[in-house]
């Protein structure tokens, strides 16, 4: 996830671990874990509610607070419509992440019936890329769900996530987001943690990553809206100002500046691809977690960045994608997550 400006925030929730498809480049390891009961689900969704609204008042700054609501499978959470509806009535946006294979018609309308602003389902591409990443069956239930989601008249986000098994496929991809009719296409870089670690040859290098993304927003993509939560990938979009944008962030990677990840058992992370652990919302308070953390202050502090990160011009808006620098480094025995972003073009 990237921001853009200093006022977003948003809360990813991973309702579950728990999943109907077994991906291989997947950032999670499937292991089964403890589940938050719905009480403190609505206690932690009570504090989160709070909690905004003291900053708001404190600090005199307006922002609509979101959730992105995933898992694991988040259909496989048996009170997800409840969930939503507690959230619904806190005024929060709300967007949904899943692979689509489990939508069915009504729970398309349910979902339009609470205002839910958008869902992201995941597509690798073609047919046979992405069964080859996701499973046999997957590519035609994934598409079902995504025709039930738009036939209720709700946004709909195709998202990829690039690698050698499918960089090359990403015109495909263009070609059926436009046929089908979804709002948005999405692409993000694989992070080769949890499964995905077995796949860490499978990363683009960092030529073959500017090259993609030119070509992708040199696109004439008409209504079809082309978007990215890689901080590196907007910095192409913000044009060739190099000037130094100072120590205070003001966009780019979120993981400790405009978000937070809760999982099943309550435990906080920056970010959802970054599993290093700041607490537990059932047992710590979210101010002082986010006040206090030293990971969040150290992810806040441009002195700490490991080389080109920390002296690069356009850290304020970008700051690499801290998951996978810490993802990478993992598999060169350091796990840092303060270290460059293997992939990143700029500042060579």
């Amino acid at each position: 996830m990237s921001i853009n400006n200093s006022f977003d925030f948003f809360v990813q929730w991973h309702l579950t671990e728990r999943c109907n498809l077994n991906c291989t480049h997947c950032y999670q390891t499937g292991k089964k874990t403890h589940e938050m009961t719905l009480p403190e689900i609505k206690e932690t969704i009570t504090e989160i509610t709070d909690t905004l609204n003291i900053w708001m008042k404190t600090y005199g700054i307006s922002f609509t607070p979101s959730v992105n609501l995933t898992g694991g499978e988040p259909f496989l959470k048996k009170d997800i419509f409840t969930i939503i509806d507690e959230f619904r009535i806190r005024d929060f946006e709300i967007f949904l992440l899943t692979n689509g294979t489990l939508v069915d018609a009504d729970m398309a309308k349910r979902l339009y019936a609470l205002d839910i602003k958008g869902v992201q389902v995941s597509i690798e591409g073609p047919k046979k890329i992405h069964e080859s990443i996701r499973g046999r069956g997957s590519f035609s239930d994934s598409l079902r769900g995504v025709s039930n989601l738009l036939e209720a008249g709700l946004d709909v986000t195709l998202n990829v996530t690039l690698s050698y098994l499918n960089a090359g496929h990403f015109m495909d991809l263009f070609n059926l987001s436009s046929a089908l009719g979804v709002q948005k296409l999405g692409f993000s870089r694989l992070v080769p943690s949890g499964r995905g670690e077995a796949l860490v040859t499978e990363m683009l290098k960092t030529e073959e990553v500017k090259d993609l993304y030119d070509n992708i927003f040199s696109l004439n993509t008409n209504s079809l809206e082309i978007v990215t939560g890689d901080p590196v990938a907007s910095q192409l979009r913000r044009g060739t100002d190099d000037r130094d944008c100072g120590d205070i962030a003001l966009g780019g990677c979120a993981a400790g500046i405009s978000g937070l990840t809760i999982l099943p058992d309550g435990t906080l992370l920056p970010c959802r691809r970054l599993p290093v652990p700041i607490g537990n919302i059932l047992k710590d308070s979210l101010r002082e977690i986010w006040a206090a953390s030293e990971v969040l202050n150290a992810l806040r502090d441009r002195s700490m960045y490991k080389g080109r990160c920390g002296s690069c011009r356009k850290w304020a808006h970008c700051r690499g994608c801290r998951a996978i620098a810490y993802a990478y480094s993992n598999t060169q025995g350091q796990g840092d997550f303060l270290a460059p972003d293997p992939q990143c073009f700029f500042n060579q």
